[in-house]
């Protein structure tokens, strides 16, 4: 039992690079070992929905650490990422999704990986719908969808069929405590 925090201190996720030029490929390695403090070394595999490479990491390390890495790899507007970080004692898990044409996205997941969307994001959205109302273009429809990111799924979905290839995952680990 923590004496200090009932949060967990660590947690695991997964670093999926759908998609990247392989002259990035180094630069996105160096940038995984920066975020995690720990070598990365991927083995890439061919990208079959654009030609380009892709990788799969699984990694263990403190809370927060899916934000560090999501930060490290934004710098990169070609990339297609997701980074995913599990729920822990006390904390929300979270996933981050890149898309060239859409930027980053970012949500909650509840234990078995759904967005999940709060009850003040939920009230906000229906209170703009009904003060705005239906004269003023907002659709609450479209921004449930902005929510639970239904755009960046959607471009994502293709490319997440690489992982059927056989791409390898590699395993980063950076000590805790």
């Amino acid at each position: 039992m923590r004496a200090s925090s009932q949060f967990a201190d660590a947690t695991a996720g997964v670093v999926y690079i759908h998609s990247s030029p392989p002259a990035l490929c180094p630069h996105i390695e160096w940038a995984l070992t920066s975020a995690l403090a720990a070598p990365a070394k991927l083995r890439w595999t061919a990208q079959p929905a654009d030609g380009q490479l892709r990788a799969t990491s699984d990694w263990v390390g403190p809370v927060g650490t899916a934000a560090r890495i999501a930060q490290a790899l934004r710098p990169w507007p070609v990339l297609r990422f997701e980074v995913t970080e599990n729920p822990s004692d006390g904390v929300d898990g979270e996933r981050y999704s890149f898309v060239p044409n859409l930027g980053l996205w970012h949500g909650s997941t509840s234990a078995n990986g759904d967005v999940a969307i709060g009850e003040m994001r939920l009230r906000a959205l229906l209170r703009a719908s009904r003060e705005l109302g239906k004269y003023s273009g907002y659709d609450l429809a479209a921004e449930i969808d902005r929510a639970l990111g239904t755009a960046w799924d959607e471009d994502l979905e293709l490319y997440r069929y690489g992982a059927e290839s056989g791409a390898e995952v590699t395993w980063l680990r950076r000590d805790v405590g």
